[in-house]
């Protein structure tokens, strides 16, 4: 039995069954306008897949019968986990960003509050920022059929998104970089197990940026001979990366 597919939080699972209110209630209950009797099949923010039927629809939940479960085979691809490390970019390019990526494979996403990005997240907006950006690798996980959904994390600076850096290969895209290609880095480079790439907002990286990041073990790389948009360059190197590494 399997029916349509929804992303939920493995904290939403209790004692067999899951429930939910809000957004995921609305497009279930009034969109889809699924019911009592109906196969659905959850997926948590670890893989596992529940199979199950809508048991209970109030006005403002949904209980989910649980019939059986499969547990995510690991990781999700073959290729190594990349971490998409984005300055916060004007308007809503970062929302085409963490959708696309999401679709393209991408483990996770460090936003980071870059010293020339025009936007900016107040203290007072984070949380609230956190949770759309979440919601939208979910609802992207969710269309593309992807078993794992992206974590987005908020860095308030470089300095600290650089510090918690641990990744096996860190690259970071910059205009400046004369010399390396990233064509001629991959092409004497094994497949790490885990990467991570750091890309500029719209006026790209500051040069003490720059710094602290080679500081960390980032190597800085041309991707091409035109400067691309920021959310061009997050999706372009993206695509690169997995079909380099084979995880397409």
């Amino acid at each position: 039995m399997s029916g349509r597919r929804f992303m939920i939080s493995s904290r939403s699972i209790r004692n067999g069954y899951a429930s939910f209110d809000g957004d995921l209630h609305n497009h279930i209950v009034r969109v889809l306008r699924l019911g009592t009797g109906d196969a659905v099949t959850l997926v948590d923010e670890r893989g596992d897949e529940h199979e199950g039927v809508i048991d209970q629809v109030t006005r403002d939940w949904v209980a989910v019968k649980i019939t059986s479960k499969v547990e995510a085979p690991g990781l999700a691809g073959k290729g190594p986990r990349i971490t998409l490390c984005q300055a916060l970019p004007k308007g809503d390019k970062i929302d085409l960003i963490l959708q696309k990526g999401t679709e393209l494979g991408i483990w996770d996403f460090w936003i980071f509050g870059g010293r020339r990005s025009v936007a900016r997240v107040h203290d007072d907006q984070r949380d609230a920022k956190l949770e759309r950006w979440n919601r939208i690798t979910s609802e992207a996980a969710r269309q593309c059929g992807r078993r794992t959904i992206p974590q987005v994390s908020w860095y308030a600076s470089a300095v600290e998104v650089a510090d918690s850096a641990t990744q096996e290969l860190r690259l970071l895209l910059w205009e400046g970089e004369k010399d390396r290609s990233l064509r001629s880095l991959l092409g004497h480079a094994g497949t790490p197990s885990s990467a991570i790439v750091a890309i500029g907002p719209e006026g790209g990286f500051d040069p003490l940026e720059v710094r602290h990041f080679a500081q960390h073990g980032f190597q800085t790389v041309l991707l091409g001979n035109r400067i691309l948009r920021t959310e061009t360059a997050a999706l372009a190197i993206a695509t690169i990366l997995q079909y380099v590494w084979e995880d397409m």
